[in-house]
């Protein structure tokens, strides 16, 4: 008999976790580099396979069910003997040169992340941490080895390198249109909720209504954490995001989403992700990661366009 059988998958335990100790769905998702979507369907996965709910969710916050919390703390202590024991057995080996990338969630989770395994192969010997942060890490300062940044290139007192460009279009769900599918002109965009990230510079939607001379001063607005929050927020119908293309292709090939302006995009030379480094010699770990990632990105660059 299979003493393990009515173990869970342990991707919803880790995301149960997660949640658990952050009483987050959205931190939980940046903590672990995937979508909101992706902890709430483990999250719920794990209730399924329980028999009834571990949370209680509320308009802006949950809580533990009193069964959630009991197991909770089970979940909990199980997964630190897990990593006690693994701390224990790496141990005994040679540690291996780890690097710090400081980064966005959203870059780490719809771009970075699925094709990492390509690194991991070609360099077994470097070890990856992912720390991400909507603010800039102190890269002059050694807070992280580099950083991969989205913006148009404003940061002092360091090293920047273009990573690729981004173009800019408005994208929805289909569903918000209804019938409709695409807008007459630019300007219909005033109808419904814009979807906004956090960003000490905002630029995007500026960037976009000076390109199709729209003006978007009576636009109603929803501001929200991070780029997969609003991305999260605009599958599910609740508004118009601005569509960072090279990160949402995948989407929008799915037709997850749509662009209700048709082609009117806007890219500019400024636009797009870049490397952060410090201006120091780069160690050999970050030297060649900073080769691979930009060789990854110019080739599907090349292959798109």
């Amino acid at each position: 008999m299979d003493p393990f059988r009515h173990l869970p998958p342990l991707m919803t335990l880790r995301a149960f976790e997660a949640v658990g100790r952050h009483l987050s769905f959205s931190r939980a998702a940046e903590e672990l580099f995937v979508t909101q979507g992706a902890i709430s369907h483990q999250v719920r996965k794990l209730e399924h396979a329980l028999g009834g709910p571990l949370f209680v969710r509320r308009t802006r916050a949950i809580a533990f069910t009193p069964r959630g919390q009991a197991y909770y703390q089970h979940v909990r202590a199980a997964l630190d003997l897990l990593a006690q024991a693994s701390r224990q057995a790496r141990g005994a080996h040679a540690a291996a040169p780890q690097l710090k990338i400081g980064l966005l969630a959203s870059f780490a989770a719809r771009w970075l992340v699925p094709r990492l395994p390509a690194f991991t192969q070609a360099h077994p010997d470097i070890g990856l941490q992912l720390v991400p942060d909507i603010g800039l890490a102190d890269v002059a300062a050694g807070d992280v080895d580099l950083a991969i940044r989205y913006g148009r290139g404003h940061w002092q007192g360091v090293h920047l390198v273009k990573l690729m460009p981004e173009c800019l279009a408005p994208v929805c769900a289909p569903a918000l249109l209804g019938r409709r599918r695409r807008f007459k002109s630019p300007g219909e965009i005033l109808r419904y909720p814009l979807l906004v990230s956090h960003s000490r510079q905002p630029f995007e939607w500026d960037l976009w209504s000076q390109a199709q001379r729209v003006d978007l001063s009576s636009a109603r607005t929803v501001h929200l954490h991070d780029y997969n929050i609003v991305i999260e927020a605009a599958l599910a119908g609740q508004g118009i995001a601005m569509g960072r293309l090279r990160l949402i292709q995948p989407l929008l090939d799915a037709g997850a989403l749509v662009p209700p302006a048709g082609q009117a995009d806007c890219q500019d030379e400024n636009t797009g992700w870049w490397l952060v480094l410090p201006r120091s010699a780069l160690p050999a770990p970050a030297a060649a990661f900073c080769q691979w990632i930009q060789a990854q990105a110019a080739r599907e660059h090349m292959a798109n366009a």
